[in-house]
């Protein structure tokens, strides 16, 4: 059981500071709130990878879909009700209250593919759970 937790914190820890790296390359800036993010969207991947079958790209889409809806969620919270102003999609097209578009949807769909073959290599060799 410790073996198990330590491993999610470790997968957690992983994706938190990824994205938060990702954030810092993209937008020269992070809020401490997206490493919690990074670190629920990389254990989700992880999950995803793991359990479910089917082509990659089926995954990716999958994947991409949970991005946005982690991010939305995560986005009500810290920019609409809490007013951290960590981002703001507002001037982009098709954007729902200003917390997520389809161009970054369509980005994270084209992250997600490589994070998705990293995760099942980390599958294969047992490294996770």
């Amino acid at each position: 059981m410790f073996r198990k937790i330590l491993s999610a914190l470790r997968l957690f820890l992983f994706g938190g500071f990824g994205y938060c790296l990702i954030e810092l390359l993209w937008r020269k800036r992070t809020h401490w709130s997206m490493g919690i993010l990074g670190g629920v969207v990389f254990l989700s991947l992880y999950f995803l990878e793991r359990r479910s079958s089917g082509p990659l790209w089926k995954k990716g889409l999958w994947a991409a879909g949970l991005i946005t809806l982690y991010e939305f969620l995560t986005g009500c919270l810290v920019n609409l009700c809490l007013g951290w102003a960590v981002w703001d999609y507002s001037a982009e097209p098709f954007n729902l209250l200003g917390q997520i578009c389809p161009l970054y949807t369509l980005l994270w769909l084209l992250l997600s593919l490589p994070i998705l073959l990293f995760c099942r290599h980390l599958n294969e060799r047992q490294a996770g759970f």
